[in-house]
């Protein structure tokens, strides 16, 4: 698909595809060139002849071609079976005799039957380079077999120097797809002992049919590379003994340290000071038995004057504490981490050699233009656009779920802005990457800058990124009014997306394999434009439906092996941040059983105090850090990089390490002793299921001839139905669904792929089949983000918790108090609806590998909101008391208080040192108790009611977008804008009934006595922190100075009142004193 060639609209139940702006002849995209038949698929020589002239032959069962320098190798050093049926090889004639050779008297040839080293001294062949040192016991290892493995550092992939392995394990394919060049893909372990299938080659077919794809010559040879290493093993023994060289080291050994780097791990656990992390264990036991007698002591002690309100206040309690401990074991065991960048690229990024860094395909997912402005999402595409990484290995997929015309029009200015942008970055390693971000940064932009042009270049730069941001207002306010007829195009044809709600799919290339080039002649990373088809009667699940639109019209495209999502409104900070991904996505140790790396969120405008902690720097830097220790962090819906396997709901490839139950708590494994070993069996048939699936085919008709022969492992592989129903009626997805490292098949034909990408994002595509349930993001909750880590957790999964030294993603905030309750309303409320679904963590998934602390941390996300009920009766408590006179506790001993003082002590020494194991500061600690109490008694309290009422009543509530405004009226302009909504009403009405008992209990005190101070202090107290907490709410209500609200007025007024009749001693709650009769006066009256 070529770059700006037109846009392809379609529905493809309704069999539409149409092609709109095309250019060129007919507009029509090219089909790639077959590859030729007569060439060598190993080593891409030709195939050759006989010596009676007729084409050589080397597998009379299927035909593959090989060239006769191959089929020697093979049969001597290889398998000695073709690589397409597995079939042994037969002895031609000429060939030498090696074990196992059948008696054939007609190809029998006496002279050379062992003459084995024939052919050493020609420099010409270069098969023969491969047969010195060969280890033949190593060959038949599996990457899935836990005896006899050969760890590589390299996870498959290929050192400077070296030839990479060639068992039958691990052969690749060199794929060269539509939008991308050619690059390696690794093919997984097919065991020749099985049955295989009997082809008939039929000769009028070309014989590349019958193969798999150009196998690659370089990958054919992991004897040599072990023997290799075992030469490099003896020379590191000779040098450390005092040998003064190496030879082929350089004097000081350097190749041989630069080998050794490039075989480190590519990172490593940080630990925490032990001293530090231990005694925050123990003030964690000690606070946990403090509890337990300060519950004994409150149940057994209740108040018989104001029952109701000591039971009330119990109750709260116990929940409290229960919400404590789900929230605090998960922190048992943090740790940081960090990545070595280095070694990274040494080992798969040299300069002058092919980059074997994995694909990557970013994500980007919008709906409304006019509440998400455009530039900002510009800034954010043009950041991925320009990260540092490389151009053939990143592709940009923007979903516009609002079908808008306006995204559309300026995600074509931005590619044509990314062509001066991106060399423009490259060039002078600026930081950050998104331009609007850049040019607003106060510090020295001269700092480590060495060229003269850089001044001049970046106030053109600068000149020029101010046109571009004229021309992308000019189209916003162009859409703030929509014509009667409807948007149309600059060629007058009408807009396919005037209609949100239905329309047609559809896909644009801005920046592909061809036209995608920068100022400089140098190619750009991918951009595509995708909007699924929408129409009236079906479910399109909100942002989760269309992120799974996404991965499937990407697979059929780019097929990167794996995917980053991001809101438009995160924009790339770190320009290294895929690297720190591929740290763990590409380490050998944890590549294979990672499902996602997850960065924490920080954001750009938040104003200084943060005073409703937007930055939830707690929960990023404490909670995560901890999860992080046991089987990773929750996926928190952005910044996040996952392995596209996972997504398709396949299970790990665990080690026998991570199979044994834990010593301390054995429940995380699930299951007995005689379970876990059933599950390991099945742990083995599903890897294999996998990788016997993993073969870049197209057809299902081919699927099932893969089949033929395998009665006896039919469990392990999918029919044709058992396919289509998990992942959908398309082959060529299903096909790119198997190939475990991404990349897309040869000779595919690109009128095929549009047609499929239609097919792939329409709406009915995931009807009767498992999108959405077990695979991609999970459906079910406003909330998927929590659905979809959880689903793949209790797979057996696990997730990496990456916060590199700069924040690899910056994004936007609702700094209003309206918008930021709506947002953590939001949040709330999917969290009720996983509550209450079949897929609640507290009695799903106990038959996986969910770790018991991963599952409390779950637990913990989604019960959260019900501590809203207890906290606003809680906050309510001490008014009632000031008012009554009565207190929830009985007159307190020297004992009992002592117990009461400890708890605070153990509460206060518990929050102290996460502050000081995790670097956050006390201020974003205290900014987050406040904004607990604030969300509690207001988004929580009403999540749980419409949670209910959408579970129970079926009545739904519509998603909000979150609005991503720009500081326009100046800095923090909308942190002062007052917006009314009801989620003000219950902690404003908590907040006056706090100040009126306040006052209340003052007055009361007043006309008693100094008596009545004493126990006045211990209600005070409790209203006293309830108005701090929400102290930020009332600065909320406030506003700016000069903006008062009339809902404040309102309530100012009535406190007037009230302060008015307390004033001249009017006293409610004082009882009327009783009179006494003259008659019943003693003398001393």
């Amino acid at each position: 698909m070529e770059a700006n060639s037109g846009m392809v609209a379609g529905s493809y139940n309704r069999k539409e595809l149409v092609m709109i702006r095309h250019d060129g002849e007919g507009g029509q995209p090219k089909p790639l060139k077959n590859v030729q038949a007569q060439l060598c698929q190993i080593c891409s020589d030709t195939v050759g002849l006989t010596a009676t002239s007729d084409l050589f032959v080397a597998c009379n069962e299927c035909g593959y071609p090989v060239c006769r320098p191959c089929y020697e190798y093979e049969r001597k050093d290889g398998n000695q079976s073709c690589p397409q049926c597995k079939t042994r090889y037969k002895r031609h004639k000429g060939s030498p005799r090696v074990d196992g050779d059948e008696d054939e008297e007609d190809v029998d040839d006496l002279d050379n039957e062992f003459n084995h080293t024939q052919g050493h001294g020609r420099t010409s062949a270069p098969w023969q380079l491969q047969e010195h040192g060969t280890d033949n016991e190593l060959s038949s290892s599996s990457r899935h077999d836990s005896h006899g493995l050969i760890p590589r550092l390299t996870s498959g992939q290929m050192l400077s120097g070296e030839i990479p392995d060639a068992t039958p394990d691990r052969q690749s394919i060199r794929s060269s797809g539509p939008l991308g060049s050619g690059e390696k893909r690794s093919l997984s372990y097919v065991d020749p002992n099985m049955p295989v299938p009997v082809r008939t080659v039929d000769p009028s077919k070309d014989l590349n049919s019958y193969g798999l794809g150009s196998v690659d010559w370089k990958e054919r040879v992991k004897d040599w590379k072990v023997k290799q290493d075992k030469n490099m093993l003896q020379m590191t023994t000779k040098y450390t003994e005092g040998k003064p060289d190496i030879e082929g080291t350089g004097s000081n050994g350097d190749d041989l340290q630069m080998i050794d780097d490039a075989r480190q791990p590519l990172n490593r656990i940080v630990p925490l000071p032990s001293n530090l992390i231990n005694f925050y264990r123990v003030v964690i036991i000690l606070r946990l038995i403090i509890l337990g007698f300060f519950f004994q002591y409150r149940v057994t002690h209740p108040v018989a004057e104001a029952y109701a309100l000591w039971l009330t206040s119990v109750i709260c309690e116990i929940w409290f504490a229960l919400s404590w401990l789900l929230d605090q074991f998960p922190k048992w065991t943090p740790i940081n981490r960090e990545t070595y960048l280095d070694r990274l690229s040494l080992r798969y990024d040299r300069d002058g050699e092919p980059s074997q860094l994995d694909p990557i395909d970013v994500f980007v997912s919008t709906v409304d233009p006019l509440k998400e402005p455009p530039l900002i999402t510009a800034n954010t595409v043009l950041s991925i656009l320009s990260v540092d990484y490389p151009v053939d290995k990143v592709s940009c997929y923007v979903s516009d779920d609002g079908s808008a015309m306006l995204t559309f029009e300026s995600l074509s200015e931005t590619s044509e802005f990314a062509r001066k942008w991106v060399p423009f970055c490259k060039k002078h390693s600026i930081e950050p990457r998104a331009p609007e971000f850049y040019f607003q940064q106060k510090i020295d932009y001269l700092k480590d800058k060495i060229q003269p042009s850089f001044v001049k270049e970046r106030r053109a730069m600068k000149r020029e990124y101010e046109e571009f941001k004229i021309r992308i207002n000019a189209l916003v306010a162009k859409a703030q009014k929509t014509p009667e007829e409807g948007w149309t195009m600059q060629d007058g044809t009408p807009w396919p997306g005037n209609n949100s709600r239905d329309h047609p799919g559809m896909i644009q290339v801005f920046l592909g394999h061809s036209g995608g080039l920068d100022t400089d002649g140098n190619e750009l990373p991918r951009l595509v434009y995708v909007s699924r088809e929408k129409r009236p009667g079906f479910q399109h699940h909100k942002k989760a439906g269309a992120m799974n639109a996404l991965i499937r019209v990407s697979a059929v495209l780019t097929n990167g092996a794996y995917l980053l999502n991001v809101d438009c409104d995160h924009y790339f900070n770190n320009s290294k941040a895929l690297r720190e991904a591929m740290c763990f996505m590409m380490d050998p140790a944890l590549g294979k059983k990672t499902c996602y790396v997850q960065f924490p969120q920080r954001f750009d405008g938040i104003d200084l105090h943060d005073r409703y902690a937007n930055r939830n720097i707690v929960f990023f830097d404490i909670n995560m850090r901890g999860l992080d220790g046991i089987q990773g962090p929750v996926y928190v819906g952005t910044g996040c990089c996952f392995n596209r396997q996972a997504l398709y709901g396949y299970d790990p490839v665990l080690s026998e390490a991570d199979l044994e139950p834990n010593i301390i708590i054995k429940s995380c494994c699930g299951g007995s002793r005689k379970k876990k070993s059933n599950k390991k069996y099945i742990d083995k048939k599903r890897q294999v299921m996998r990788t016997e699936s993993n073969v870049p085919i197209f057809n299902i008709e081919d699927i099932e001839d893969g089949m033929e022969g395998y009665e006896d492992e039919k469990s392990f592989l999918m029919s044709q139905k058992s396919l289509e129903k998990r992942f959908g009626q398309s082959p060529i997805f299903i096909a790119s669904t198997f190939m475990e490292q991404g990349g897309i098949p040869p000779s595919t034909n690109l009128a095929l792929l549009l047609k499929e990408a239609i097919h792939v994002i329409s709406c009915g595509y995931e009807d009767k089949s498992e999108w959405g349930k077990e695979i991609g993001w999970i459906y079910g909750s406003v909330t998927e983000d929590i659905l979809t880590g959880f689903k793949m957790h209790a797979r057996g999964w696990k997730s990496i918790y990456c916060m590199p030294t700069r924040p690899a993603f910056k994004g936007s905030a609702p700094i209003n108090l309206s918008d930021r309750l709506n947002q953590v309303l939001r949040w709330a409320l999917g969290s009720v609806e996983i509550l209450l679904s079949r897929h609640c963590p507290i009695w799903y998934g106990y038959s996986g590998r969910l770790h018991l602390l991963e599952r409390v941390a779950y637990i913990n996300t989604i019960v959260y909101p019900i501590t809203s009920l207890p906290l606003i009766a809680y906050c309510i408590l001490p008014a009632i008391c000031l008012l009554t006179g009565k207190f929830i506790v009985p007159e307190i001993s020297n004992y009992a208080g002592a117990w009461f003082i400890m708890l605070f002590i153990s509460i206060f020494s518990t929050g102290i040192l996460e502050l000081k194991w995790s670097g956050v500061g006390i201020e974003d600690w205290w900014r987050n108790e406040q904004f607990w109490v604030i969300g509690g008694t207001s988004a929580h309290l009403f999540a749980v009611f419409q949670g209910l009422l959408k579970v129970l009543a079926g009545i739904d509530t519509n998603f909000t977008v979150t609005s991503k405004a720009n500081d326009e009226d100046g800095d923090f302009a909308e942190l002062y804008i007052f917006k009314w909504t009801t989620l003000l009403i219950p902690p404003t009405t908590v907040l006056v009934i706090n100040i009126v008992g306040i006052v209340a209990g003052v007055s009361y005190a007043i006309n008693s006595g100094y008596q009545s101070w004493g126990p006045l202090f211990g209600r005070l107290f409790f209203a006293i922190w309830v108005i701090v907490h929400l102290y930020p709410f009332l600065k909320g209500l406030l506003g700016r100075q000069n903006r008062t609200p009339t809902i404040v007025i309102v309530w100012s007024i009535l406190l007037a009142s009230i302060f008015s009749l307390l004033w001249v001693r009017i006293d409610p709650f004082e009882s009327p004193i009783k009179t006494v009769t003259a008659g019943q006066c003693g003398e001393n009256c």
